[in-house]
């Protein structure tokens, strides 16, 4: 015996739900592709580029160039000269990470309390982010130069009894230097943890407060706890964008004293337009940018592994 089959056909509101959510799709990576177009022809082609360069025995910028393969990369990881210059950016961005935090973290604690002229406080903290790059290393080679106005203070106070070349010795040189970034940069630091202050809830420390917590601790049990998604993102972009600063240590110190502040970026500019060997820094960019992009992930990571924890 013969048993017909019958299907049930599906209902037209599934059609629709199906198409709709299609179209709802298709509207969405129409709206992405001027974004995805823009990244892929800013990063994505100039990090190709920069791979192929590496792979080539290119000096000067124009110059044809013979395939050399992974030549460039082996010279590169034997050389002491990089790894040094790898040493003194991690150096850097830990420097200043210590110092950036320390003082975003105070001035954001006090911009955070009621005080007459809190906003024009507020504003004004914001000028050393925003004045440039060269201005700043006008205003810090005068303040610390010899007959400038930090040698004044201390030969004033009989501190020394000669003026410093901060500038001068290679450990000073790179104190300073990190100093002086770190003083640009801070207020940017300030500004995001005083936006993340002010949306803890007041209640909790009321509450606190009257449990007989202690401002030390309300400070680790509820405002260094509910700021950590913002230090976690404060933590990973920070930590880009200081491994990868040039400017400021190119026009203070130029890599100098003896290569005392010579980090990954400046080495990169060096081999290349000093030293006119343009393949061998697109290899270092190439695996400068890899070891950021390892640290991009395992931060991301172990930032994950946290908020589970939390949770």
């Amino acid at each position: 015996m013969n048993h017909a089959v019958h299907l049930t056909p599906r209902p037209p509101m599934f059609k629709r739900r199906f198409f709709g959510l299609r179209r709802n799709m298709l509207a969405g990576y129409l709206f992405m592709a001027p974004l995805l177009l823009w990244l892929a022809a800013t990063i994505l082609y100039p990090l190709l580029s920069a791979i192929a360069l590496s792979l080539q025995d290119v000096r000067i910028i124009g110059t044809p160039g013979k395939f050399i393969g992974l030549d460039n990369y082996v010279r590169l990881l034997s050389s002491e000269s990089f790894w040094q210059s790898f040493g003194r950016s991690i150096a850097w961005v830990v420097g200043n990470a210590v110092v950036q935090t320390l003082a975003a973290f105070a001035a954001a604690l006090i911009l955070n309390q009621r005080f007459r002229g809190q906003q024009f406080a507020r504003i004004w903290i914001i000028l050393s982010w925003i004045v440039p790059t060269v201005v700043v290393v006008i205003i810090w080679r005068w303040l610390l130069s010899s007959s400038g106005v930090v040698n004044f203070l201390l030969m004033s106070l009989h501190l020394t009894n000669e003026p410093i070349g901060f500038f001068g010795a290679p450990t000073s040189a790179a104190a300073s230097v990190i100093l002086i970034n770190a003083w640009r940069w801070f207020p940017f630091m300030a500004v995001t943890v005083l936006a993340g202050l002010q949306s803890i809830p007041q209640e909790l420390y009321e509450a606190a407060a009257v449990d007989g917590a202690t401002a030390i601790q309300r400070f680790w049990r509820i405002t260094l706890p509910l700021l950590q998604p913002v230090l976690f993102a404060l933590g990973l972009v920070g930590t880009l964008l200081s491994f990868n600063v040039f400017d400021i240590i190119w026009l203070l110190t130029g890599g100098g004293p003896s290569n005392a502040t010579t980090t990954l970026p400046v080495l990169i500019y060096d081999t290349a337009f000093t030293k006119y060997r343009l393949s061998q820094a697109a290899a270092i960019s190439v695996l400068s940018g890899l070891a950021l992009f390892i640290f991009a992930l395992l931060f991301i990571r172990f930032m994950a592994l946290k908020q589970e924890e939390g949770s």
